[in-house]
């Protein structure tokens, strides 16, 4: 009957409660909205960064060089995004481009090859993006940390960081002390806003004094 009318059937060993909500949970990652992001996303200290820019400012380097320091590659080139609630952005590689890098004058490299199991990871959730831009001295960059600038991915909006690069920047310590401290941010502790508060109090004092 069921082949009849194309009805699937399944048969479980689960309980009837346990099945519909494995089954839910499977459909809502299979039917959710879909994109595709050119850059490079790596599991820093928990934190999935999604490392975007024009093609060669340097991602692919960047996320070797973050590898190397012990952390883990996700995609690299081409980052597929599945929005799975309404805030909560997946990313994975590509299934012919999974555990590679391309490294401008070595070519692809295998990843979990040369670094084994723990250097690289199937999926992870993206909370931050960090944009490689080459420096322009006419650009004002922000140095305070105090603006919070939003890159809209599906329906999703990500805090987004702008790092300008040019010789001399040591980019992946940047990008680390920036998953770092995106992390103290949602646990509350906001550098840049404390020390906006003590200046702020240095200045009143000071008008006091004069006074």
């Amino acid at each position: 009957a069921s082949n009849r009318k194309g009805v699937p059937v399944l048969r479980s060993p689960m309980k009837t409660t346990r099945l519909s909500s494995h089954l839910t949970n499977f459909l809502e990652g299979k039917l959710a909205p879909t994109t595709a992001v050119h850059g490079v996303l790596v599991d820093i200290y928990g934190v999935g960064v999604l490392i975007i820019g024009k093609s060669g400012v340097g991602k692919s380097e960047t996320a070797l060089e973050l590898v190397k320091r012990g952390h883990r590659l996700v995609a690299d080139d081409c980052v597929e995004i599945r929005q799975e609630d309404q805030d909560t952005l997946i990313g994975s590689a590509p299934e012919l481009i999974e555990h590679l890098l391309e490294i401008r004058g070595l070519g692809i490299i295998n990843v979990m090859t040369l670094f084994g199991a723990g250097a690289v990871r199937s999926f992870k959730r993206i909370t931050l993006v960090i944009n490689l831009e080459l420096w322009d001295q006419n650009k004002q960059y922000d140095r305070l940390g105090l603006e919070e600038e939003k890159m809209r991915i599906i329906d999703t909006d990500v805090t987004k960081l702008t790092v300008p690069v040019r010789p001399g920047r040591n980019l992946s310590v940047i990008i680390e002390v920036a998953a770092m401290n995106h992390r103290l941010k949602r646990m509350g502790v906001n550098a840049a806003e404390q020390f906006t508060n003590k200046l702020a109090g240095v200045i009143e004092d000071g008008d006091r004094e004069e006074e």
